[in-house]
């Protein structure tokens, strides 16, 4: 048993690692800085980051020794918890916002779509493995999106469009990534087009075509509905080189940016650091994904591919739109940073992305 340890951990991928340990380091110190601006200091989302992330790291290792393998025999039951998770919280969840979207147990919430991102990776990584995706592109093309649909449909009854959205992205992502034919996402991109302009006039909320009104013109109604984006796209010009300093934001630490420790953490990160800051976390993150699929070509079984395809599409999603709301180029839709935003749910999710992608390496290596 110690000398399968040894050799797990010498063919783990510790540039990975650190590099994904960096980019929570960065969340963590831009979370206490947010702290800072509070009238009393109150660290207490730092010490539950703290928690999260130890919590987070040690699932990481659990599932980078186990074999990845096996989660591909469990995916129905990960599908099934899921399943009932996500129909609880409707039942059972907690409302915040308008969402209900949360489970509260001992003075921690518990976001179950968060668990599911990692479960849809799975189930698509499974079925996509599994099938000749060649013969009848049609059918799997439907059988995959009804498996991921159900998710998408919980989710919305929330509602939470901003995550069923980021789960609709990773069906679509993983079906490219298959190698289906262009006509069928030409076909997906009409039916879009059809469903969004259906839903403008009988589906959305007066606030929601706010939102999209202010991503179009994000000085629309600068004041209300496009204030986070105004004060996101402050903090990220005041930055300048090397920023203000850790604690000296006047963006985050005056209250000016709204949701500074979640869904606006870049801006705070580039106010405060700079655009020096934000290039070492773009530089953490192209470290990992390089790191996450230089071993593409030697991994011996579609499973193993698809579930590194799978968890880095998602990763890249979650990261780009995050960033693109930010900067105002995209609308704000609440997703989170990855690694990097206040949160225990979906950091401790992706470090265990992380963990099944450094059990694939680890088994790649030995194997090759």
């Amino acid at each position: 048993m110690f000398n399968k340890l040894i050799i797990y951990l010498k063919n783990f991928d510790w540039i990975l690692f650190t590099s994904v340990i960096l980019l929570v380091c960065f969340g963590l110190a831009e979370i206490y800085s947010v702290a800072l601006g509070r009238s009393q200091l109150d660290l207490l989302n730092f010490k539950k980051q703290i928690i999260f992330i130890i919590a987070g790291v040690i699932l990481l290792f659990l599932f980078a020794f186990f074999d990845y393998g096996s989660l591909r025999s469990y995916s129905g039951y990960f599908y099934f918890l899921g399943f009932i998770l996500l129909a609880g919280v409707l039942i059972f969840g907690q409302v915040n916002r308008g969402t209900r979207g949360w489970y509260n147990a001992g003075g921690f919430n518990l976001q179950p779509v968060e668990f599911i991102k990692f479960v849809l990776v799975l189930f698509l990584a499974k079925y996509f493995s599994s099938t000749s995706l060649k013969a009848k592109g049609l059918k799997h093309l439907a059988v995959s999106f009804s498996g991921a649909i159900v998710f998408i449909a919980l989710v919305l009854a929330q509602p939470d469009f901003g995550s069923a959205f980021i789960l609709f992205l990773l069906w679509l992502a993983m079906v490219a990534l298959a190698g289906f034919d262009k006509k069928y996402f030409i076909t997906i991109f009409l039916a879009l087009a059809v469903v969004f302009a259906g839903s403008w006039y009988f589906v959305f909320q007066d606030y929601q075509k706010e939102r999209i009104s202010t991503f179009l013109n994000p000085s629309f109604n600068a004041l209300d509905q496009g204030y986070n984006v105004s004060q996101a796209i402050i903090a990220v010009g005041a930055g300048r080189l090397t920023g203000r300093g850790l604690g000296f934001g006047s963006q985050s630490q005056l209250k000016f940016l709204p949701e500074a420790q979640t869904d606006f953490i870049f801006a705070v990160v580039s106010e405060e650091l700079g655009f020096t800051g934000v290039l070492l976390i773009l530089l953490f993150f192209a470290i990992f994904f390089y790191r996450a699929l230089y071993y593409l070509k030697k991994i011996n079984n579609d499973f193993g591919i698809f579930f590194i395809l799978g968890s880095v599409s998602l990763i890249f999603i979650e990261m780009f739109i995050n960033i693109g709301m930010n900067l105002g180029i995209l609308p704000v839709i609440g997703i989170s940073l990855p690694f990097l935003s206040y949160g225990g749910s979906g950091l401790i999710s992706s470090l265990m992305l992380v963990g099944v992608i450094e059990s694939i390496i680890i088994r790649t290596k030995i194997n090759y």
